[in-house]
Order: structure tokens, then C-alpha cells, then sequence
């Protein structure tokens, strides 16, 4: 899958000020470790339901893994919307809000490389086995088998984090910003 570039920016200030998508781009290509996701879930009767995931951006997208009977892949297999949001600890810190739709991946070539960067980047021997996805439990991600799920983002923002904030004048940290990108 070929990674798009926004297709809008906007500011969310008056000022006008944006952070360049390559900022936000580079904090989600190279993640500190470690790095915590929260997904955020929508239950069968609407309640939100948010929990720590592991996950790695791959090609334009932020790959992650659910046991089937957990909650939220409950949530995910009865309605694919869903949010991701992380912070960033290098300085200075953006935090990043990923909008969109999580879709379960069953081509054999996209699973044998996510997992593949999975057990590179994380070191989590995971072993494809037609469309599940097997290997040691994540407390994160319940029990085996898994089911990988792409976000490809609708919208992304990015917010200056609290981290090290206190160390920038607010000219040198990054600016609120929406990306929205091509469905």
C-alpha cells in the first residue's frame, strides 16, 4: 500500500501556525520504546471503550493486533471506526491522534510483513497461519489467536505534548495542527 501524503492542514489556532506533516510522520515511523496506543472502541450500545494497544506505523498505516474475544475486537468487528492516540516523548513532544477506520488484514503478504516488523521492532516472534495471527500473549492484545487490524487514518492531529515542554520557548514547540487525508 502506497502512504499518502494529507491532502489539508490546518492549524487549530488563530495564529496560523502548523507543524509540517513530515514532524508528525517521523515520531510515527520512529516510535520511542517504549511507545503506548490507546484505541479507543465504540460498544454494540454506544458507550466508548478505550484500551493500551501495541502498535507500529507500516506504510502509511498503524498496524495492530486483537484477540478476537477481547472487547475491542468486539467493538471492531461490529463497528470499524475507532480512534489511536499516542505521545511522544522526544522533544520537543507531539502528541498524535489517529481518526479512522481499522479494518481486519487477511492477505498473506501484508500479514507475513507486519509481522515481520512486529518481530524486528518489538521483538514478538508472531507466526502467520492463513489469515490468524499466532505468538506468544499480550497482555495488550489477550490471548491467541490474532487478528491484525490496519487504521489508515481519515484525519490525524497533532498537539504539542507535555513532555520537556517547560524546555521551549512556544515559538520552538510544535503547533497544533489537522491533517485530513483522502478516503
Amino acid at each position: 500500500m502506497a502512504e499518502q501524503a494529507p491532502v489539508a492542514e490546518q492549524p487549530l489556532t488563530g495564529d496560523g501556525g502548523v507543524t509540517p506533516w513530515a514532524v508528525a510522520h517521523e515520531r510515527l515511523e520512529t516510535p520511542e520504546k517504549p511507545r503506548t496506543y490507546w484505541l479507543a472502541t465504540i460498544r454494540p450500545d454506544g458507550r466508548p471503550h478505550v484500551m493500551p494497544i501495541i502498535g507500529a506505523w507500516i506504510d502509511g498505516a498503524l498496524y495492530f493486533l486483537s484477540g478476537d474475544e477481547t472487547r475491542k475486537g468486539r467493538n471492531l468487528a461490529g463497528d470499524s471506526r475507532c480512534v489511536i492516540a499516542t505521545g511522544s516523548t522526544t522533544l520537543p513532544s507531539l502528541d498524535i491522534i489517529l481518526e479512522g477506520e481499522s479494518r481486519p488484514v487477511t492477505d498473506e503478504a501484508t500479514l507475513l510483513h507486519v509481522t515481520d516488523a512486529f518481530r524486528t521492532k518489538m521483538e514478538w516472534p508472531l507466526e502467520v497461519r492463513g489469515t490468524r495471527v499466532y505468538g506468544p500473549n499480550a497482555p495488550t492484545a489477550g490471548p491467541p489467536p490474532y487478528t491484525v487490524f490496519r487504521l489508515t487514518p481519515s484525519t490525524v492531529f497533532g498537539l504539542p505534548g507535555m513532555t520537556g515542554m517547560e524546555q521551549f520557548e512556544p515559538g520552538e514547540l510544535p503547533r497544533p495542527t489537522r491533517w485530513r487525508f483522502s478516503p
